[in-house]
């Protein structure tokens, strides 16, 4: 039987108490922590434990044992201090790896000083999905694996239908690797296709490489 996974989630704002939703939906176990009462009560339901406490104060992290999950999450709005805080108190508690939702370029800076792992900026990263999505609309998914490399999911694009895998020729066009074919009506999925592999419109394309060679095939209409 797997072992189920535990998260502690600190601050639940919108940010935190969409992320516990998210993990409990997951199948996750989740300690939502919070001082508000009434945050904690909107969403105990998908907290397999609830607590009310400062989430500042060093005593009451190593009570909830940080140390023993998974991840820890900190998502304090815009109180920037109080966000170092506790991820310093969870870095010297132990915490395995700590995610922290960033606030602003300099906050980043010092998180990452004190050997935070993530630090994610939703807003900023939300906009930027979006913003591609609506740019380039044959993009269903996208997946960044570091700062260069990324796998994408596209539909066949019309001009290339019809054509065998060898004739796009898109490693050397684009250098781009097609690593997986998806056949949108059966769902059925084609790993490392071969050269003759025939390319329609009623498939997708699973390919890696680098952002800018990805932008190129991205606008091949």
């Amino acid at each position: 039987m797997a072992e189920v996974k535990r998260f502690v989630v600190l601050g639940l704002g919108t940010f935190g108490g969409a992320l516990a939703a998210r993990l409990h939906k997951n199948g996750c176990r989740v300690t939502g922590v919070d001082s508000d009462r009434e945050r904690v009560e909107a969403i105990k339901d998908v907290l397999y434990e609830p607590v009310i406490a400062d989430v500042t104060d060093r005593d009451a992290l190593e009570q909830l044992g940080v140390k023993d999950a998974l991840a820890v999450f900190v998502g304090l709005g815009e109180e920037m201090a109080r966000s170092l805080l506790a991820a310093l108190h969870c870095k010297e508690l132990g915490a395995r790896r700590i995610i922290v939702k960033g606030l602003s370029t300099e906050h980043g800076k010092m998180l990452k000083y004190l050997g935070v792992e993530r630090v994610v900026f939703p807003e900023i990263e939300m906009a930027q999905e979006l913003a591609d999505r609506v740019t380039w609309p044959n993009v269903l998914d996208y997946l960044p694996i570091d700062p260069e490399y990324s796998f994408v999911e596209l539909a066949v694009p019309d001009s290339l239908a019809g054509k065998s895998l060898r004739e796009a020729d898109l490693r050397r066009q684009y250098r781009i690797w097609v690593i997986g074919i998806k056949d949108v009506l059966s769902g059925k999925l084609e790993m490392f296709p071969d050269g003759e592999h025939k390319l329609i419109n009623d498939q997708l394309l699973l390919v890696v490489g680098r952002q800018t060679d990805l932008n190129r095939l991205r606008e091949v209409s």
